[in-house]
């Protein structure tokens, strides 16, 4: 299977910062990372995450799981520095 991924930054800056978008390497495939399931705390957000890791367990892709404390605040910038630390590529949960 040869796909692009594509990574989108979802951040409601109200000056946005130019950022470097980065690709996974040529050859490199979700089963050979570890994922992220980032549940920012929206209502039913969990039942998303909860399917999520159902899909990619059946595809043998290591996933962790996060939360944000509160959906009101932005995340702590431990939470964000941890999961960059540990995994590969982020799935954000979003709503509304």
């Amino acid at each position: 299977m040869n796909s692009t991924l594509v990574m989108r930054d979802p951040t409601a800056e109200t000056s946005p910062v130019l950022r470097e978008r980065k690709q996974l390497a040529e050859g490199v495939r979700l089963d050979q990372l570890t994922v992220a399931l980032f549940d920012i705390g929206k209502t039913r957000g969990d039942e998303f995450m909860d399917r999520m890791e159902q899909l990619f367990n059946q595809r043998q892709i290591a996933v962790r799981r996060y939360r944000k404390p509160t959906n009101t605040r932005t995340a702590p910038v431990e939470l964000l520095q941890r999961v960059a630390a540990e995994c590969q590529a982020v799935v954000v949960a979003l709503s509304d």
